[in-house]
């Protein structure tokens, strides 16, 4: 159980897991109030803030966040109504894939707001008493981030609802004769969830967001622009071009672009006099195992296994990842979606397939009117 507060003393950021003592509530044990009561005293504690180096590269305020213009046009008008009036901002929802700057978005809202930031995770919050002792100890106006929200349990997600639209939870203690239930009053505050699989999501959650966007991927310009505003506060002296050629192998993804930089910083440091130009970045990023595409080795091992193994598929998910010997899930959230986006796959109700352009990008002559990677059965 951990709590972190920025230099201006507006965010924690909280693990609300608390520790599993064995105990059971009932009329004999600790009740559920009195675990609540026990998180919300351990949520307070203090520990060190995070590095300043992960810190410094997030925008501070809308007006340095790159990219996504549309939703932080949206977002950033809503923050200002609800200062100007008074009142607390609508829930949000922001979903899409990792590393788009969702987190970075709650931080800048919280700090817009003036309010406190609670940062926690879905699979943080295991238990109901976890989620009622998290939101009693809320202020009124505080913003509640929770990562990964698809990933909360059912029962957990349940307290949520009148949590967000009365700003009250019902609880009960004790059991049989001594049961009651406890009707438990919360201060106005704003929830921000943050997820990569929306579609996992229950309706009756999804529905209670007031404000929901998606996170597309970056545009190349808008990587370079993220690659030289990073290369500032890092102090690393980087032409254009040698931003550009960063960003055009970020795969549109902005913490990409920020783990590149630095690798590509290191490298200018040891090899040459610590400046970066396009050579230079391209050097290093070949020596890191990332292409001209921004494809890594394992996305290039994937490609390579559906279009020589399976002759360009189609091919089942399952088979993919037993071959590669990768887990399916990392293969779905980690590998596919970029090269869905690039074209240079296909999904089929039959399974994957490799496009003409994917062939093309690893240099083998195009299979598409190929046998069945998998087979047929009769």
């Amino acid at each position: 159980m951990a709590s972190r507060s920025d230099e201006n003393g507006r965010e924690r950021i909280v693990q609300a897991n608390p520790p599993d003592d064995g105990a059971e509530t009932g009329a004999g044990g600790r009740s559920l109030e009195d675990q609540a009561l026990e998180i919300a005293a351990q949520n307070r504690s203090s520990v060190e803030s995070e590095s300043r180096m992960s810190q410094d590269l997030r925008p501070r305020e809308f007006r340095e966040y790159v990219g996504q213009k549309p939703v932080v046009d949206s977002i950033s008008i809503a923050v200002m109504a609800s200062r100007q009036r008074g009142d607390t901002l609508d829930h949000a929802l922001f979903h899409g894939p990792p590393g788009l700057g969702k987190t970075t978005i709650a931080h800048i809202i919280a700090r817009e707001l003036d309010s406190q930031l609670i940062h926690t995770s879905g699979p943080a919050l295991e238990r109901p008493a976890d989620v009622v002792g998290l939101l009693s100890n809320l202020k009124a106006g505080d913003v509640l981030f929770i990562d990964e929200i698809h990933r909360l349990s059912h029962a957990v997600e349940e307290y949520l609802y009148s949590a967000m639209e009365d700003f009250r939870v019902d609880f009960m203690t004790g059991s049989g004769a001594f049961a009651k239930s406890i009707n438990l009053p919360l201060q106005p505050f704003t929830l921000i969830g943050s997820t990569t699989r929306a579609g996992m999501l229950s309706a009756p959650l999804r529905e209670r967001f007031g404000l929901a966007y998606h996170l597309d991927f970056y545009s190349t310009e808008e990587l370079a622009q993220v690659v030289t505003r990073s290369s500032g506060i890092l102090k690393v002296e980087i032409d254009k071009d040698g931003a550009l050629e960063i960003a055009k192998r970020s795969r549109g993804t902005p913490r990409i672009s920020n783990r590149l930089l630095r690798r590509v910083r290191d490298f200018s440091e040891v090899r040459h006099d610590g400046r970066v130009n396009q050579s230079i970045a391209s050097v290093a990023l070949e020596i890191e195992g990332v292409d001209s595409l921004g494809l890594d080795r394992l996305d290039r091992l994937y490609l390579t296994t559906l279009s020589k193994n399976y002759n360009g598929g189609p091919a089942g998910i399952q088979a993919l990842a037993a071959t590669i010997n990768e887990d399916q899930q990392t293969l779905e959230d980690v590998v596919e979606p970029f090269l869905l986006k690039i074209g240079f796959i296909v999904r089929t109700p039959q399974g994957r397939r490799t496009t003409l352009e994917g062939f093309e990008h690893l240099g083998l002559p195009p299979r598409l009117n190929g046998p069945a990677g998998q087979g047929t059965l009769l």
